[in-house]
């Protein structure tokens, strides 16, 4: 993942000094690879110490690599966007669609890179397992979280999705030890979400998070956390990478449930598949006659 970015990601759960540190290698990262270790602790008003912690937070074995890792990452920088594109009023179609498809794609990029492989797997198994999985999402998420449930469907699994915060909870208190309660959330603070996951929780079920990477209060509830990455921020861009980052981690869910256990899922969607196109076939033969 871009350090800068992940530097952004996980700005609210860094300590006072190390967000100062955080706040200047954002805004003058050039300068940062070209200091020593005591020149940036004095720039940036934290200490040495403090800088080869900083360091190791983001997966650097020191200062020197860090700034390398960091240097490369800048010279990268000048010949490619990294920046999520704003809506602008009177932009050229063409514009438009660069700009739309570039967000895309560097979400989903992004979020491959803090996707945890391990974490992965047990979700996998846990959804395999589970004898009924609970889905819960508001508003973009709920809309993720119907993804969701009509890709399970299709394989035979017991699913549901829920937006509405009553009904959430009515379902998460039915649970048990057996299933599996997914919360999806990008900011990881949507209240009624957090509920239910806590409540499906209490009641022994298995719970599962889905947000953007880093400290927020959802994953704190999951037992298996899974994140997304998406720098994008503020209210013109509703939600787009955001949705299409987490809808490419429900594709990656779903497509390694199926891959795991091909031949008990796959015959599955090739009979949902059957009987939808049977259907609809008759359907339009009768309005033929």
């Amino acid at each position: 993942m871009s350090i800068l970015h992940a530097i952004q990601e996980r700005w609210d759960s860094l300590h006072q000094k190390e967000r100062a540190l955080a706040d200047f290698l954002l805004q003058h990262p050039h300068e940062a690879v070209q200091m020593t270790i005591t020149e940036l602790a004095a720039r940036s008003g934290s200490s040495p110490s403090t800088i080869s912690r900083f360091c190791k937070t983001f997966h650097s074995h020191n200062f020197p690599d860090f700034k390398q890792r960091l240097a490369t990452e800048l010279v990268q920088m000048t010949s490619t966007s990294t920046r999520y594109q704003d809506i602008v009023a009177g932009n050229p179609l063409p514009e438009i669609v660069s700009a739309i498809t570039a967000n895309h794609l560097r979400s989903i990029t992004d979020t491959t890179q803090v996707l945890d492989l391990g974490q992965l797997r047990l979700a996998i198994e846990a959804l395999h397992n589970a004898a009924r999985i609970d889905l819960y999402g508001s508003a973009t998420s709920g809309i993720v979280a119907q993804d969701f449930y009509h890709k399970l469907i299709q394989i035979g699994k017991a699913a549901a999705a829920f937006s509405d915060p009553h009904l959430q909870l009515t379902s998460a208190s039915s649970l048990t030890a057996g299933d599996v309660a997914i919360g999806i959330s990008y900011s990881g603070e949507t209240p009624e979400t957090i509920h239910s996951l806590r409540c499906a929780a209490e009641r022994g079920a298995t719970t599962l998070s889905i947000t953007r990477f880093g400290a927020n209060t959802l994953a704190e509830q999951a037992r298996i956390k899974l994140f997304t990455s998406s720098a994008e921020v503020g209210m013109r861009r509703g939600d787009m990478a955001s949705r299409m980052a987490t809808l490419h981690v429900i594709d990656v869910l779903f497509t390694g449930l199926v891959s795991e256990h091909f031949e008990l899922y796959v015959p599955r969607l090739r009979q949902s598949y059957l009987t939808v196109e049977h259907y609809l076939t008759g359907k339009e033969e009768r309005k033929s006659k």
